[in-house]
């Protein structure tokens, strides 16, 4: 009964963020906002509302180790989604044909990445209203970064998507689009919370750990909104849109951090959780670098030279979940 619960979590999980990738669409075409800012701070931060509600859940359910490991497992899967479909879609070329903006998100993730990583190592004690010092330094940088890249998207406005010739966008108005993101989005946020409850009792029944499970059945399970909204916007031909959902959601999968923070009242929740959270943040930091450089380097005629370096994000990202599972 647990695992139909889960399955059926992650089947309306699917659903709504079909129809979340289509509403942001609309919305970043029929206003000034453009794919690549919608796609960064909207769609990114609806799609991560599974992770909000697992890593809160987690925290009452006393099971820090879950509320961390689904943060920078999410952050991992999310960017093995992104290297997938560019493989996938390789002759469209995704990388190439999206703003240079996302240069600076990708570079804001690395750092959240890195820091992250010290936090995890250096493991600091001290609290400052009930939250980790750590966690305020990652906050400070994330609201610096989402700063700059709503500083840049407006002084380098993004070309003009086009559209595909049997998806008419114009068929859904601005005031329907904006209700029904706001409906998936709030479908998104239950089954999120089924999918911790089931997947914390998942952890129990089969002895893999809560590490485990949250770095990866949960974190894949909850990064499915953000799958499914890449796949939307390519079809849509909207590859700032693609690019800036996953890209912002591992931005804004930090702020969950804080919030599982809020709640935990034991301390500091980056010093209390297992080592092995290490390896999760090193890898997102690895994995973002590879990210960096597919952005910033010239671009490549042959199909099989420029999916190369998504070819090395996948080879890192199961080397990366070989290192944690055997931990």
């Amino acid at each position: 009964m647990v695992f139909l619960g889960f399955i059926f979590a992650a089947i309306l999980t699917v659903l709504a963020a079909i129809k979340l990738s289509t509403y942001a669409d609309t919305i970043g075409e029929k206003t000034s906002l453009g794919g690549m800012v919608v796609g960064t701070i909207f769609l990114a931060g609806a799609t991560s509302l599974p992770e909000v509600t697992t890593s809160v859940t987690a925290i009452v359910l006393d099971s820090p180790d879950i509320a961390v490991g689904n943060v920078f497992g999410s952050n991992m899967f999310n960017l093995l989604i992104i290297a997938s479909f560019d493989l996938y879609f390789r002759r469209q070329q995704i990388f190439k044909n999206a703003s240079k903006s996302h240069i600076y998100t990708a570079s804001v993730g690395m750092l959240l990445a890195i820091v992250s990583l010290l936090a995890l190592s250096i493991k600091i004690e001290y609290t400052f209203l009930g939250i980790g010092l750590d966690i305020w330094i990652l906050m400070i940088i994330y609201a610096l970064g989402i700063a700059l890249i709503s500083h840049l998207s407006k002084k380098y406005p993004e070309e003009p998507v086009e559209e595909p010739e049997d998806y008419n966008l114009s068929a859904i108005p601005l005031k329907k689009a904006i209700i029904g993101f706001v409906i998936a989005a709030i479908v998104i946020l239950g089954a999120g919370t089924l999918l911790t409850v089931t997947g914390d009792q998942i952890a129990v029944i089969t002895g893999l750990g809560a590490s485990f499970v949250g770095s990866f059945l949960i974190a894949a399970t909850t990064s499915l909104p953000e799958a499914i909204a890449v796949l939307v916007a390519i079809q849509l031909r909207n590859y700032n849109l693609a690019i800036g959902s996953i890209l912002g959601s591992n931005l804004f999968n930090i702020l969950i951090l804080g919030a599982s923070d809020v709640f935990y009242r034991n301390g500091s929740i980056i010093a209390d959780v297992s080592n092995v959270h290490q390896i999760t943040a090193a890898a997102v930091g690895i994995l973002s670098v590879v990210i960096l450089y597919t952005l910033v380097r010239k671009p490549r005629e042959s199909s099989f030279r420029y999916a190369l370096p998504s070819v090395v994000l996948v080879i890192l990202y199961f080397l990366s979940s070989y290192l944690i599972f055997i931990q």
